[in-house]
Protein backbone atom coordinates (compact mmCIF):
# COMPACT_ATOMS: atom_id res chain seq x y z
CA UNK A 1 0.00 0.00 0.00
CA UNK A 2 1.11 3.74 -1.16
CA UNK A 3 1.01 5.89 2.13
CA UNK A 4 0.43 9.62 1.57
CA UNK A 5 3.18 11.95 1.97
CA UNK A 6 3.34 15.06 4.34
CA UNK A 7 3.95 18.34 3.68
CA UNK A 8 3.60 20.68 0.87
CA UNK A 9 5.64 20.40 -2.20
CA UNK A 10 7.96 22.98 -2.00
CA UNK A 11 8.67 20.97 1.51
CA UNK A 12 9.16 18.32 0.17
CA UNK A 13 11.83 19.76 -2.84
CA UNK A 14 14.01 21.11 -0.10
CA UNK A 15 14.10 17.69 1.88
CA UNK A 16 15.06 16.30 -1.53
CA UNK A 17 18.29 18.81 -1.51
CA UNK A 18 18.67 17.84 1.81
CA UNK A 19 18.95 14.16 1.18
CA UNK A 20 21.25 14.98 -1.83
CA UNK A 21 23.81 16.79 0.17
CA UNK A 22 23.64 13.86 2.76
CA UNK A 23 24.51 11.77 0.27
CA UNK A 24 27.92 13.65 -1.06
CA UNK A 25 28.57 13.87 2.81
CA UNK A 26 28.08 10.16 3.76
CA UNK A 27 30.43 9.25 0.77
CA UNK A 28 33.32 11.49 1.69
CA UNK A 29 32.72 10.01 5.24
CA UNK A 30 32.20 6.07 4.31
CA UNK A 31 35.58 7.09 2.18
CA UNK A 32 37.94 8.33 4.76
CA UNK A 33 36.86 5.62 7.47
CA UNK A 34 37.23 2.95 5.47
CA UNK A 35 40.96 4.15 4.55
CA UNK A 36 41.28 4.63 8.17
CA UNK A 37 40.21 1.40 9.69
CA UNK A 38 40.78 -1.15 6.70
CA UNK A 39 43.55 -2.73 5.27
CA UNK A 40 44.05 -1.33 1.02
CA UNK A 41 42.98 -5.01 0.18
CA UNK A 42 39.43 -4.84 2.30
CA UNK A 43 39.06 -0.94 1.60
CA UNK A 44 36.02 -1.43 -0.91
CA UNK A 45 34.16 -3.59 0.80
CA UNK A 46 34.29 -1.23 4.24
CA UNK A 47 33.83 1.97 2.13
CA UNK A 48 30.53 0.45 0.97
CA UNK A 49 29.20 -1.09 4.37
CA UNK A 50 29.85 1.93 5.86
CA UNK A 51 28.15 3.70 3.19
CA UNK A 52 24.92 1.79 3.62
CA UNK A 53 24.82 2.03 7.28
CA UNK A 54 25.24 6.16 7.26
CA UNK A 55 22.44 6.55 4.23
CA UNK A 56 20.53 4.01 6.34
CA UNK A 57 20.69 5.67 9.82
CA UNK A 58 20.25 9.76 8.06
CA UNK A 59 17.59 8.83 5.85
CA UNK A 60 15.91 7.10 8.80
CA UNK A 61 16.52 9.73 11.23
CA UNK A 62 15.14 12.73 8.25
CA UNK A 63 11.80 10.42 7.88
CA UNK A 64 11.06 9.97 11.90
CA UNK A 65 12.30 13.54 12.50
CA UNK A 66 10.49 16.10 9.70
CA UNK A 67 7.68 12.93 8.40
CA UNK A 68 7.10 11.64 11.61
CA UNK A 69 7.13 8.48 10.20
CA UNK A 70 6.91 5.48 12.34
CA UNK A 71 8.93 2.83 10.95
CA UNK A 72 11.85 4.80 8.88
CA UNK A 73 13.75 2.23 7.57
CA UNK A 74 10.61 0.25 5.79
CA UNK A 75 9.31 3.46 4.19
CA UNK A 76 12.85 3.86 2.42
CA UNK A 77 11.97 1.02 0.34
CA UNK A 78 13.28 -2.07 2.52
CA UNK A 79 10.04 -3.34 3.79
CA UNK A 80 10.31 -7.15 5.71
CA UNK A 81 7.49 -7.84 4.01
CA UNK A 82 6.16 -11.53 2.79
CA UNK A 83 7.88 -12.57 -0.18
CA UNK A 84 10.65 -9.93 -0.57
CA UNK A 85 13.47 -12.91 -0.86
CA UNK A 86 11.41 -13.54 -3.83
CA UNK A 87 11.39 -10.27 -5.48
CA UNK A 88 15.34 -10.25 -4.77
CA UNK A 89 15.51 -13.36 -6.76
CA UNK A 90 13.55 -12.17 -10.01
CA UNK A 91 15.45 -8.75 -9.92
CA UNK A 92 18.62 -10.83 -9.54
CA UNK A 93 17.65 -13.35 -12.45
CA UNK A 94 16.97 -10.11 -14.47
CA UNK A 95 20.01 -8.43 -14.07
CA UNK A 96 21.60 -12.04 -14.86
CA UNK A 97 19.85 -12.13 -17.82
CA UNK A 98 20.35 -8.65 -19.29
CA UNK A 99 24.33 -9.27 -18.31
CA UNK A 100 24.31 -12.33 -20.01
CA UNK A 101 22.19 -10.54 -23.39
CA UNK A 102 25.33 -7.96 -23.46
CA UNK A 103 27.70 -10.54 -23.62
CA UNK A 104 26.73 -13.17 -26.31
CA UNK A 105 27.06 -10.62 -29.00
CA UNK A 106 30.37 -9.99 -27.78
CA UNK A 107 31.37 -13.72 -27.56
CA UNK A 108 30.08 -14.39 -31.32
CA UNK A 109 31.51 -11.78 -32.45
CA UNK A 110 35.35 -11.26 -31.80
CA UNK A 111 35.69 -13.93 -28.28
CA UNK A 112 36.49 -13.28 -25.04
CA UNK A 113 40.19 -13.97 -23.87
CA UNK A 114 39.76 -15.71 -20.03
CA UNK A 115 42.43 -16.28 -18.02
CA UNK A 116 41.24 -18.72 -14.78
CA UNK A 117 42.86 -18.82 -11.62
CA UNK A 118 41.64 -21.72 -9.38
CA UNK A 119 43.90 -20.98 -6.49
CA UNK A 120 41.71 -21.76 -3.11
CA UNK A 121 42.59 -18.27 -1.93
CA UNK A 122 41.30 -16.81 -5.26
CA UNK A 123 38.09 -18.40 -4.21
CA UNK A 124 37.73 -16.89 -0.82
CA UNK A 125 38.43 -13.14 -2.78
CA UNK A 126 35.87 -13.78 -4.88
CA UNK A 127 33.35 -14.37 -1.75
CA UNK A 128 34.44 -10.78 -0.67
CA UNK A 129 34.16 -9.57 -4.02
CA UNK A 130 30.88 -10.71 -4.38
CA UNK A 131 29.50 -8.86 -0.79
CA UNK A 132 31.26 -5.44 -2.41
CA UNK A 133 28.95 -5.84 -5.42
CA UNK A 134 26.11 -6.49 -3.03
CA UNK A 135 26.48 -3.66 -0.68
CA UNK A 136 27.23 -1.68 -4.01
CA UNK A 137 24.12 -2.43 -5.15
CA UNK A 138 22.32 -1.61 -2.17
CA UNK A 139 24.21 1.73 -1.42
CA UNK A 140 22.90 3.01 -4.85
CA UNK A 141 19.45 1.60 -4.09
CA UNK A 142 19.06 3.37 -0.98
CA UNK A 143 21.02 6.71 -2.43
CA UNK A 144 18.94 6.88 -6.12
CA UNK A 145 15.37 4.95 -5.51
CA UNK A 146 15.13 5.86 -1.18
CA UNK A 147 14.11 8.73 0.87
CA UNK A 148 15.47 11.19 -1.72
CA UNK A 149 13.24 9.90 -4.61
CA UNK A 150 10.46 9.67 -2.50
CA UNK A 151 10.69 13.09 -1.49
CA UNK A 152 11.46 14.41 -5.02
CA UNK A 153 8.42 12.22 -6.77
CA UNK A 154 5.81 14.03 -3.83
CA UNK A 155 7.71 17.52 -5.24
CA UNK A 156 7.51 16.96 -8.94
CA UNK A 157 5.78 13.15 -9.77
CA UNK A 158 6.72 10.39 -10.88
CA UNK A 159 8.05 10.96 -13.85
CA UNK A 160 9.69 13.69 -13.04
CA UNK A 161 11.27 12.19 -10.24
CA UNK A 162 12.66 9.13 -13.13
CA UNK A 163 13.97 11.49 -15.05
CA UNK A 164 15.34 13.92 -12.86
CA UNK A 165 17.37 11.35 -10.77
CA UNK A 166 18.09 9.47 -14.25
CA UNK A 167 20.21 12.55 -14.99
CA UNK A 168 21.45 12.76 -11.06
CA UNK A 169 22.90 8.84 -11.09
CA UNK A 170 24.33 9.84 -15.06
CA UNK A 171 26.34 12.73 -13.66
CA UNK A 172 27.47 11.09 -10.43
CA UNK A 173 28.69 8.42 -12.79
CA UNK A 174 30.13 10.44 -15.43
CA UNK A 175 32.59 11.86 -12.83
CA UNK A 176 34.77 8.27 -13.20
CA UNK A 177 37.84 7.85 -14.97
CA UNK A 178 36.46 7.04 -18.49
CA UNK A 179 33.59 8.09 -18.93
CA UNK A 180 31.72 8.87 -21.99
CA UNK A 181 28.60 10.39 -23.84
CA UNK A 182 27.45 7.07 -24.11
CA UNK A 183 27.86 5.78 -20.64
CA UNK A 184 26.08 8.50 -19.49
CA UNK A 185 23.37 7.37 -22.08
CA UNK A 186 23.89 4.03 -20.71
CA UNK A 187 23.54 5.24 -17.06
CA UNK A 188 20.00 6.99 -17.85
CA UNK A 189 18.64 4.18 -18.70
CA UNK A 190 19.74 1.90 -16.44
CA UNK A 191 18.65 4.20 -14.06
CA UNK A 192 15.01 4.50 -15.34
CA UNK A 193 14.85 0.81 -15.73
CA UNK A 194 15.46 0.51 -11.20
CA UNK A 195 12.97 3.76 -10.51
CA UNK A 196 10.49 1.57 -12.89
CA UNK A 197 11.14 -1.73 -10.80
CA UNK A 198 10.83 0.72 -7.59
CA UNK A 199 7.78 2.57 -8.50
CA UNK A 200 5.91 -0.98 -9.53
CA UNK A 201 7.03 -2.85 -6.80
CA UNK A 202 7.14 0.48 -3.90
CA UNK A 203 10.21 -1.54 -2.92
CA UNK A 204 13.88 -1.66 -3.46
CA UNK A 205 13.82 -5.16 -3.63
CA UNK A 206 13.71 -6.39 -7.34
CA UNK A 207 15.68 -2.55 -8.13
CA UNK A 208 18.84 -4.28 -6.06
CA UNK A 209 18.46 -7.46 -7.54
CA UNK A 210 18.75 -6.07 -11.22
CA UNK A 211 21.71 -3.93 -10.02
CA UNK A 212 23.67 -6.35 -8.18
CA UNK A 213 22.86 -9.32 -11.01
CA UNK A 214 23.88 -6.59 -13.97
CA UNK A 215 27.53 -5.98 -12.08
CA UNK A 216 28.20 -8.85 -10.62
CA UNK A 217 27.04 -10.94 -13.20
CA UNK A 218 29.82 -9.22 -15.51
CA UNK A 219 32.94 -8.80 -12.93
CA UNK A 220 32.70 -12.16 -11.16
CA UNK A 221 31.23 -15.07 -13.99
CA UNK A 222 32.80 -13.03 -17.04
CA UNK A 223 35.78 -11.30 -15.68
CA UNK A 224 34.85 -8.09 -17.92
CA UNK A 225 35.26 -4.48 -16.74
CA UNK A 226 32.70 -2.57 -14.38
CA UNK A 227 32.85 1.24 -14.75
CA UNK A 228 36.86 1.14 -16.37
CA UNK A 229 37.67 -1.31 -12.73
CA UNK A 230 38.56 -5.06 -14.44
CA UNK A 231 40.32 -6.16 -11.26
CA UNK A 232 36.77 -7.24 -9.35
CA UNK A 233 37.21 -10.66 -9.80
CA UNK A 234 40.30 -13.12 -8.89
CA UNK A 235 38.83 -15.77 -10.58
CA UNK A 236 37.87 -15.47 -13.85
CA UNK A 237 39.58 -12.53 -15.71
CA UNK A 238 38.18 -11.55 -19.17
CA UNK A 239 39.79 -9.66 -22.24
CA UNK A 240 37.29 -9.01 -25.27
CA UNK A 241 38.23 -8.65 -28.35
CA UNK A 242 35.47 -6.86 -30.88
CA UNK A 243 34.49 -3.42 -31.59
CA UNK A 244 34.23 -0.39 -29.44
CA UNK A 245 30.39 0.12 -29.80
CA UNK A 246 30.02 -3.65 -28.76
CA UNK A 247 32.46 -3.70 -26.09
CA UNK A 248 32.65 -0.17 -24.68
CA UNK A 249 36.30 -0.34 -24.65
CA UNK A 250 38.68 -0.44 -21.01
CA UNK A 251 35.16 0.88 -19.67
CA UNK A 252 33.07 -2.02 -20.02
CA UNK A 253 29.48 -2.63 -21.07
CA UNK A 254 28.58 0.42 -19.34
CA UNK A 255 29.67 2.54 -22.34
CA UNK A 256 28.49 -0.11 -25.01
CA UNK A 257 25.57 0.65 -27.95
CA UNK A 258 24.80 -2.91 -27.06
CA UNK A 259 24.39 -2.51 -23.68
CA UNK A 260 22.33 0.97 -24.58
CA UNK A 261 19.76 -0.94 -26.41
CA UNK A 262 19.62 -4.12 -24.02
CA UNK A 263 18.61 -1.75 -21.43
CA UNK A 264 16.46 -0.15 -23.43
CA UNK A 265 14.31 -3.45 -24.05
CA UNK A 266 14.54 -4.39 -20.31
CA UNK A 267 12.39 -1.56 -19.50
CA UNK A 268 8.87 -2.95 -20.99
CA UNK A 269 10.08 -6.25 -19.74
CA UNK A 270 10.37 -5.16 -16.33
CA UNK A 271 7.41 -3.36 -16.16
CA UNK A 272 5.83 -6.72 -17.11
CA UNK A 273 6.98 -8.96 -14.93
CA UNK A 274 6.32 -6.71 -11.90
CA UNK A 275 2.72 -6.26 -12.43
CA UNK A 276 0.97 -8.78 -9.74
CA UNK A 277 3.67 -6.89 -7.23
CA UNK A 278 2.60 -3.32 -8.82
CA UNK A 279 -1.49 -4.68 -8.33
CA UNK A 280 -0.42 -5.88 -4.88
CA UNK A 281 1.25 -2.87 -3.53
CA UNK A 282 -0.02 0.25 -5.72
CA UNK A 283 -3.48 0.24 -4.50
CA UNK A 284 -4.46 3.44 -3.31
CA UNK A 285 -5.04 4.69 0.00
CA UNK A 286 -8.45 5.33 1.47
CA UNK A 287 -8.36 8.57 3.08
CA UNK A 288 -11.23 8.85 5.96
CA UNK A 289 -13.20 12.08 5.25
CA UNK A 290 -16.57 13.17 6.12
CA UNK A 291 -18.61 13.11 9.76
CA UNK A 292 -16.62 10.33 12.20
CA UNK A 293 -19.42 7.86 12.98
CA UNK A 294 -18.90 5.44 15.79
CA UNK A 295 -19.87 1.98 14.04
CA UNK A 296 -19.63 0.30 16.95
CA UNK A 297 -21.74 2.15 19.26
CA UNK A 298 -23.86 2.45 15.81
CA UNK A 299 -24.08 -1.61 15.51
CA UNK A 300 -24.74 -2.19 19.30
CA UNK A 301 -27.50 -0.02 19.47
CA UNK A 302 -29.38 -1.82 16.03
CA UNK A 303 -28.40 -5.21 17.95
CA UNK A 304 -30.34 -3.97 20.94
CA UNK A 305 -32.98 -3.19 19.55
CA UNK A 306 -33.20 -6.07 17.19
CA UNK A 307 -33.14 -8.09 20.55
CA UNK A 308 -34.93 -6.29 23.07
CA UNK A 309 -38.73 -7.52 23.52
CA UNK A 310 -41.13 -5.56 22.47
CA UNK A 311 -43.01 -3.48 25.33
CA UNK A 312 -46.88 -4.11 25.91
CA UNK A 313 -48.60 -0.82 24.02
CA UNK A 314 -50.43 1.41 26.55
CA UNK A 315 -54.13 0.56 27.41
CA UNK A 316 -56.33 3.03 25.19
CA UNK A 317 -58.29 5.24 27.06
CA UNK A 318 -62.21 5.09 27.13
CA UNK A 319 -64.45 7.98 28.04
CA UNK A 320 -67.56 6.96 29.69
CA UNK A 321 -70.48 9.74 28.81
CA UNK A 322 -73.86 10.25 31.09
CA UNK A 323 -76.72 8.32 29.20
CA UNK A 324 -79.29 10.49 27.83
CA UNK A 325 -83.10 10.35 27.82
CA UNK A 326 -84.96 11.42 25.17
CA UNK A 327 -87.47 14.17 25.71
CA UNK A 328 -91.31 12.46 26.21
CA UNK A 329 -93.19 12.27 22.86
CA UNK A 330 -97.03 14.11 22.95
CA UNK A 331 -99.29 11.90 23.28
CA UNK A 332 -102.26 11.40 20.78
CA UNK A 333 -105.60 11.06 22.14
CA UNK A 334 -108.45 9.53 19.65
CA UNK A 335 -110.29 11.43 18.06
CA UNK A 336 -108.28 14.59 18.49
CA UNK A 337 -107.60 15.24 14.77
CA UNK A 338 -106.38 18.66 14.99
CA UNK A 339 -104.27 19.26 18.65
CA UNK A 340 -103.53 23.16 17.40
CA UNK A 341 -107.61 23.85 17.78
CA UNK A 342 -107.62 22.34 21.69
Amino acid sequence: MTTPQPGGRLRAYLQFIVAVCYFFLARALARHGAQGLASQEWAPVAEQAMLVFLLLLGYASFGSWMDRQSQPVSEQGLPRRAGWPREAALGLALGWAIAVLCVVPMALDGGIAIVLNIQPSAWGWLAADAAFFALLALAEEIAFRGYGFQRFAHAVGSIGAVLGYAAFYAIVQALLPGGSRLSIAVSILLSMVLSTAYLRTRALWVGWGINFGWKASRALLFGLAVAGVNSHSPVVQGDPMGPFWLTGGGYGLDGSWVAFAVLLAALPVVYRLTRDLDYQYNAPVIIPAGIPVDLDAAARRQHEAATRPAEPAAPALVQILPVSTPPPQPVETPGDSNPQLN
